[in-house]
Order: C-alpha cells, then structure tokens, then sequence
C-alpha cells in the first residue's frame, strides 16, 4: 500500500505503525478464530484452514489499513496489485511450512505454527507496505 507523499513526523510514523499493529491484530483474530472453525469444526486440513482463513483476514487489514491506517483512497488497483505481489509470495511459501511443520514428520501443533506465521506476516507485510 503506498502512504500519501507526504512527509512524516516520527510521531505520525508511531501513530501509523500503532493503528497497524490494531488493526493486525483485529485481522489476527479473524485469522486465528477462522481457521480454528475450518479446523476443528469442519475438520478441514491444517494447510487448508490456514489458508482459508489467510484470506479472509487479508481482505479484512487491506481494508482498513488502506483507509484507516495508511489513508490512502488513490490508485486501488496499484495497491492491491502490491498486495496480490505480497501475497503470491508469502501464502505459497507459508502454506507449504504449514503443511511441513504441522505433517506427520515434524509434527508442531497448528496453532502454535499458526502463531509464529502471524507474527512472521505481520513483521514483513508492514516492511513491505511502508517501504
């Protein structure tokens, strides 16, 4: 997502990266509460209901972010092209260490691989849209 072309104040870059961090957190929520539904309610795979639930809280934090957060009601189609560049990345590649980590040969609990791909998102979703 691109921030207007304006020059920020460390107190306005703080204040952005707080309404970030709610507004991740709101979606992780989604995230953890969808994926524990497709998980244990209809016994979807681990692999399956993370990604399920991936888009549906990146449809959720692109929303607000873009018009809360980063304020930004210009070009659409370049930000969520930025977005789907993001994502055609990071869900394969997380999709897969989920499928590996939570499989019979590791074995990790799905929440706990859950936990760790949500921070990981969170940390290199807000690099990427802010640099």
């Amino acid at each position: 997502m691109e921030t207007q072309n304006v020059q920020q104040t460390p107190k306005e870059k703080f204040i952005q990266f707080i309404k970030f961090t709610l507004f991740s957190i709101s979606a992780g929520l989604i995230q953890f509460g969808s994926d524990a539904l497709f998980f244990q309610v209809f016994h979807f795979s681990e692999w399956l209901s993370y990604l399920l639930a991936l888009i549906l809280s990146v449809v959720w934090n692109f929303t607000l972010n873009r018009r809360f957060t980063f304020k930004s009601a210009e070009n659409v189609p370049k930000a969520m092209a930025m977005v789907l560049a993001y994502y055609a990345v990071f869900t394969p590649v997380s999709t897969w260490w989920t499928n590996e980590l939570t499989g019979p040969s590791v074995g990790w609990n799905n929440y706990l691989v859950l936990i760790i791909t949500m921070v990981t998102n969170f940390i290199t979703e807000f690099l990427f849209q802010r640099f």
